[in-house]
């Protein structure tokens, strides 16, 4: 299995939301931390917005916040909601399922337990988990303090 750029770098902005909760931040600002394309972070913070997990202001002096405290936003849960969570393979849906030995193959059986164990590790862990060591990932992200 394999998270999508759009998951991760939706994550990522959460976390960095999760880091300066003292303030709005900027697409840029999470673009230059991460080194990563604007364009990208943009839609996935409008994404995030109409989740419910950032809250945007708009305007000169506009960002992006979270809409509630990185305890109450589980990973599990965020992954979900960006990520195609539907078909893993052909056999999850009857209604498109062309395999041949669909119903006698037990690896059906046992890609939807690995999933749903991935998830539920996962959902034993917020945001809040993510960025419990707040000084290292400032550090490391090079962050500078916006006065």
């Amino acid at each position: 299995m394999r998270l999508t750029s759009y998951t991760n770098y939706s994550l990522r902005i959460l976390m960095y939301c999760a880091l300066h909760r003292d303030r709005l931040v900027t697409i840029p600002e999470v673009a230059t931390a991460f080194d990563i394309s604007r364009a990208h972070l943009l839609k996935s913070a409008r994404h995030l917005g109409q989740l419910g997990y950032l809250h945007t202001v708009r305007g000169r002096n506009g960002g992006i916040e979270l809409a509630r405290p990185p305890e109450r936003i589980p990973v599990g849960e965020a992954i979900r909601a960006l990520e195609d969570t539907g078909d893993f393979v052909e056999c999850f849906n009857p209604e498109r399922n062309q395999c041949r030995i669909a119903g006698t193959c037990k690896l059906t059986g046992l890609l939807k337990r690995g999933l749903e164990g991935f998830y539920r590790e996962l959902d034993g862990s917020t945001l809040a988990d993510l960025v419990s060591d707040e000084a290292a990932l400032r550090d490391r992200l090079a962050l500078v303090e916006v006065a």
